[in-house]
């Protein structure tokens, strides 16, 4: 199943919103920004290629730059 994320302008928004998601008997929970951020985060790494490798030396040299 997916799932819709929906950001508010503001509090009364987000009150407006939930309320008429208990009223319509629709389940949902509250999201820190942090947990966003998380989400964003992983849809990226998702989208990555995992088949190039780097050297030890390259990261090395991307750390001390």
């Amino acid at each position: 199943m997916k799932a819709i994320v929906i950001k508010p302008k503001n509090d009364n928004e987000y009150k407006f919103i939930s309320n008429l998601l208990r009223k319509l008997g629709v389940g949902s929970s509250s999201l820190s920004l942090e947990e966003i951020e998380d989400i964003g985060l992983s849809r990226l790494m998702k989208g990555i290629d995992k088949q190039k490798k780097a050297s030890r030396a390259e990261i090395m040299k991307k750390l001390s730059s």
